[in-house]
C-alpha cells in the first residue's frame, strides 16, 4: 500500500510476532503497517500481567506449558477473567474454565458446530511485487530480529496463511474475501479476478461453499462500469465493495471519492446490478483519525453515511451494508468516544448509521461490524458494548452482520469468543434502552454471527452445515487437532515497540 509506516515511525514498532505478548486475546493494537499503532493502555498492561500470572498458575493444573495453556480453550477463558477483572464484568465466563481441566474445551466443543459466516476477510495477492511492502519485514529483520524468517515474501498474509487461520484455527464456516481500491492500482491487494479464483479455488479443495467473492467497484475511475458488465457476465460476484472516501488510506489526490445518492454516477449502477440480481452493496465506511477534519479536509464527509439513507429509501431493492458500523474513531483509545457516549448516548457516525431505517423508513440497510468490535473490545469492551448495543438498538439484530477483517489479526476466533461472550451491563441497558445480547447461541448472536448473511446470500444454514461438517476442509482440521495442533495466537503486522 503506497502510505506505510515511514521510517521514523518503523522506529517506534516491533513486528507483533515477536514483539507482543501471545495472549488469547490481543492485549494491545496490531498494525498491518497502514498506520501507527498506539501504545498499549495501563488497562491493557494489567490484563497482559494477569493473564501471564493465571497460565503460570493454571498451566500445571492442566498439564500444560505456559504456551500450551494459552493456545487452550482453558487460556482463552483466562483472557477473559483476566479482562473482566480490570473492565469490570463485561464478558459471560467462570473461574471453573480456566481452572478446571476439560471445563472449557467441553464449552468450546459445544459451540464449535455454530454457523459463522465472515463478511469480511483479506488475503494478498502470490505475485504482489511492491518494495515498499517487501522491505517491512526486511526493515524488521536488519534492526529487530536477526532471526525473522521470510523476510523477502508475505506468506504471513498469503492464502496457505488465510486458510489456516480463518477455516482451521477458527470456527468460522464461511467467509467473504473482500478488497480494496487505490488510486495507483498497482498497490491492489488482490484484484477481483483474483479474488473470484480463490472462491474456486477454496470451495474446489473444500468440496462445500466455503468461500464468497467481492467485487471491487470504481466509480470515477476510467472504464469502471465496463468492469461492472464484465463481472456481471464473467465474475459472477456475491455482492460489490466500494469505498466512498476513494484510496482508503490517504486523502484522494485524484478525487477518487463519490456519494451513494449521486443520481448521475451511482443510480444508472444501481439499476444495472438490480437487473442483474447481485443487488449486495458493502461499503466502507468511518475509521477516520481523530483530526478528520484537518488531516482529511474536503474528503472526510464521505466517510459518513450522509448519503445513505436517500440512496437506500430509492432502490429499495439494493441491500446496502456499511462495513466497520461507520463507525468514526480509529487509532485511538475509546476513552473520549465512551464519555461522550455516557454523557449524549451518541456514538459518532456509527449512531448515525443505525438512526437511519427509522428516520428513512428503509430495512435494506445493514451494519457490518469488523476492525471496530475488535479494536475496541480490545481497547475497552463497555464501548464495545455499546456500539454493538446501538446498532442492534437502531437497526434491529437481524441487521448486523459478522466481520472480523481478517487475517490481518490472526486467527478470528479470538474475536468470536469476545462476542460470544460479551453482553451489554444492566446499568447500559437500563440508561440506553438497550436489550441483553443473549447466549452465545441465543437468537441475536447465532443472527449476526451467520444467520442474517445467511439470509442476505441465500445461503441454506442447515444445508450448509450439513456439506461443511463433511468436507474436506473439516477433514483438515479434524486431523490438525487430532495431531496436536493448536491456535498459535499469533498477531501479523506491527506493535508500539516497548518501553525498557
Amino acid at each position: 500500500m503506497p502510505h506505510y509506516l515511514s521510517p521514523s515511525e518503523l522506529k517506534q514498532t516491533a513486528p507483533a510476532e515477536t514483539g507482543s505478548f501471545r495472549s488469547p486475546v490481543p492485549t494491545q493494537i496490531v498494525s498491518n503497517g497502514e498506520f501507527n499503532p498506539l501504545p498499549q493502555t495501563r488497562e491493557q498492561q494489567r490484563v497482559e500481567t494477569r493473564i501471564k500470572e493465571m497460565a503460570e498458575q493454571l498451566g500445571p493444573r492442566h498439564g500444560m506449558s505456559r504456551r500450551g495453556f494459552l493456545a487452550s480453550s482453558a487460556g482463552m477463558a483466562a483472557a477473559f477473567l483476566a479482562m473482566n477483572e480490570v473492565f469490570g464484568p463485561l464478558f459471560e465466563v467462570t473461574a471453573a474454565e480456566a481452572q478446571q481441566p476439560g471445563v472449557a474445551a467441553a464449552r468450546a466443543d459445544g459451540l464449535a458446530g455454530q454457523f459463522i459466516f465472515d463478511v469480511q476477510t483479506h488475503f494478498v495477492r502470490d505475485d504482489f511485487r511492491q518494495d515498499g511492502l517487501l522491505d517491512l519485514a526486511k526493515y524488521a529483520k536488519q534492526h529487530w530480529n536477526p532471526a525473522l524468517a521470510g523476510e523477502k515474501d508475505l506468506a504471513r498474509f498469503k492464502f496457505e496463511n488465510y486458510v489456516k487461520e480463518i477455516y482451521v484455527d477458527s470456527d468460522t464456516k464461511v467467509a467473504l474475501l473482500s478488497g480494496a481500491p487505490f488510486d495507483d492500482p498497482t498497490w491492489d491487494l488482490l484484484n477481483n479476478d483474483q479474488i473470484v479464483a480463490a472462491r474456486a479455488a477454496i470451495n474446489r479443495i473444500a468440496g462445500s461453499r466455503r468461500l464468497l467473492a467481492h467485487t471491487v467497484f470504481t466509480p470515477k475511475k476510467n472504464g469502471w462500469m465496463n468492469e461492472v458488465d464484465r463481472a456481471i457476465a464473467t465474475l459472477k460476484p456475491d455482492s460489490w465493495k466500494g469505498y466512498t472516501i476513494g484510496d482508503p488510506l490517504f486523502p484522494s489526490k485524484l478525487g477518487s471519492f463519490w456519494r451513494l445518492d449521486d443520481e448521475k454516477l451511482m443510480y444508472p449502477f444501481y439499476e444495472k446490478i438490480s437487473k442483474s440480481g447481485i443487488n449486495t452493496v458493502c461499503i466502507h465506511k468511518g475509521l477516520l483519525p481523530l483530526d478528520y477534519e484537518k488531516s482529511w479536509a474536503g474528503a472526510w464527509e464521505y466517510a459518513t453515511v450522509a448519503d445513505l439513507g436517500k440512496a437506500a429509501k430509492d432502490w429499495p431493492k439494493i441491500n446496502f451494508v456499511i462495513y466497520h458500523g461507520a463507525l468514526r474513531a480509529f487509532l485511538e483509545p475509546p476513552a473520549a468516544a465512551l464519555a461522550e457516549f455516557d454523557q449524549t448516548g451518541r456514538i459518532k457516525w456509527a449512531t448515525d448509521l443505525a438512526e437511519i431505517p427509522g428516520k428513512f423508513g428503509v430495512n435494506n440497510v445493514y451494519a457490518e461490524i469488523g476492525t471496530a468490535f475488535a479494536n475496541s473490545a480490545v481497547a475497552d469492551p463497555r464501548f464495545a458494548a455499546a456500539f454493538v448495543g446501538t446498532l442492534v438498538r437502531g437497526m434491529g439484530a437481524e441487521r448486523v452482520l459478522w466481520g472480523s477483517d481478517s487475517v490481518w489479526y490472526g486467527s478470528p476466533q479470538w474475536q468470536i469468543e469476545a462476542l460470544r461472550r460479551l453482553e451489554i451491563p444492566a446499568e447500559m441497558q437500563k440508561k440506553h434502552g438497550f436489550r441483553p445480547l443473549g447466549p452465545a447461541d441465543g437468537m441475536v448472536k447465532s443472527a449476526i454471527f451467520g444467520g442474517n448473511a445467511a439470509s442476505l446470500y441465500n445461503v441454506h444454514v442447515k444445508a450448509a452445515l450439513g456439506a461443511i461438517t463433511n468436507d474436506k476442509i473439516a477433514a483438515i482440521r479434524s486431523e490438525y487437532v487430532a495431531a496436536g495442533g493448536e491456535r498459535s495466537n499469533a498477531r501479523f503486522g506491527y506493535v508500539a515497540r516497548r518501553s525498557a
